[in-house]
C-alpha cells in the first residue's frame, strides 16, 4: 500500500504561558497543504519490521522514526504482520511543516485499513496523540485551532481552498527547545480563533502572528528576508510556521513574477 503524509501551516501561533509541567500553552490554527512525503508498506512473510528510507535527511535515529513508533503501538494490540516501510521524504525535517507527524499518523491509518483493524478517528487520534501532540491533527486533516500544548482540536470553517501558496525552507532546522526558551509568553490582543473567523487574509498581515518569529529573525535574519521577498512577490499574508525555519506567502493566484531563492534552498509551491 502506498499514502501520501501531506504537511501542515500554522495560521498565527501564539505562546499564551508556561505550564507547571514543563509544556507551554499555545494556540494555533493548523492547516493542511498538500507538500507530502510518500509512505509504502509492504506484508513480510518473513524477516522483521524494517524501516527504508529516501529522499531528503531525516535527523539520526531510525528506531525513533515515529513511522516505526505507529507501527508498534498497533502491533502491541492487534494481530498485525511484520512489515517492510519506506519513507520518501519530500517535506524538510525541523521546518515547522509537521512532516514526520504526518508521517506517523498516516502510518496509523494505513496499517488500520490495509489489516482491518477497524478502528475508528477517535481512537486513531488517540493512538496518534501517544506519538505526539500534534500527531492527532493529520488523522483528521481538517482545518483546526489548537491549545493546550497543541493537543486540543477545535474544527474552525476557514476555507482557503484555490489560493496559491509558496513554502521555502532555507536547508536549516531551528531547535523548539531553543526557541521556547528565547520568547517570552503573553495574551494576545485578538485570539487568532477570532482573526480568521472576521478578518478576510488580505487583512492578516501585521495582526495574525507567530510569537517564534522575535527570535527567529533575529538568530536566523535570512527568515526575514524570505518572509520580505515573498511581500515583495505579492503575497496577501506570509509568515513562519511553526518554530520554523519554514516559511510560506499566500497569494489570491499563482504570481507573475516569482521570488528567486538560492538553488539549495528547498520550496514547493501550489493551491491549497
Amino acid at each position: 500500500m502506498i499514502g501520501f503524509a501531506n504537511s501542515k501551516i500554522n495560521l498565527g501561533l501564539n505562546v499564551l504561558a508556561r505550564r507547571t509541567d514543563g509544556y507551554h500553552d499555545i494556540s494555533t490554527c493548523f492547516y493542511p497543504v498538500a507538500w507530502n512525503d510518500i509512505l509504502e508498506i509492504v506484508p513480510l512473510s518473513k524477516g522483521k519490521t524494517y524501516l527504508k528510507t529516501t529522499g531528503l535527511e531525516i535527523p539520526p535515529g531510525k528506531d525513533e522514526n515515529l513511522c516505526l513508533k505507529a507501527y508498534r503501538l498497533v502491533r502491541k494490540d492487534f494481530d498485525i504482520p511484520e512489515v517492510g516501510i519506506h519513507l520518501h521524504k519530500q517535506i524538510p525535517a525541523g521546518s515547522g511543516l509537521g512532516g514526520g507527524s504526518s508521517d506517523g499518523s498516516h502510518m496509523l491509518l494505513m496499517l488500520n485499513t490495509m489489516f482491518n483493524v477497524f478502528l475508528d478517528e477517535e481512537v486513531l487520534a488517540w493512538y496518534a496523540l501517544k506519538l505526539g501532540s500534534d500527531c492527532p491533527f493529520f488523522i483528521y486533516n481538517n482545518p483546526a485551532l489548537a491549545g493546550g500544548r497543541g493537543e486540543e482540536f477545535e474544527e474552525i470553517g476557514i476555507d482557503l481552498s484555490g489560493r496559491y501558496i509558496i513554502l521555502v525552507n532555507p536547508g536549516f532546522a531551528i531547535s523548539t527547545q531553543e526557541a521556547y526558551r528565547n520568547l517570552y509568553p503573553a495574551l494576545p490582543e485578538l485570539s487568532i480563533g477570532e482573526i480568521l473567523e472576521n478578518k478576510p487574509v488580505e487583512e492578516w498581515k501585521g495582526v495574525l502572528t507567530n510569537d517564534f518569529e522575535n527570535f527567529a529573525f533575529k538568530k536566523f535574519p535570512v527568515l526575514e528576508e524570505i518572509k520580505n521577498q515573498l511581500y515583495d512577490a505579492g503575497a496577501l499574508y506570509a509568515s513562519m510556521t511553526g518554530s520554523g525555519s519554514g516559511m510560506y506567502g499566500i497569494f489570491q493566484d499563482l504570481p507573475g513574477s516569482l521570488p528567486e531563492f538560492p538553488a539549495e534552498y528547498i520550496t514547493w509551491q501550489g493551491t491549497l
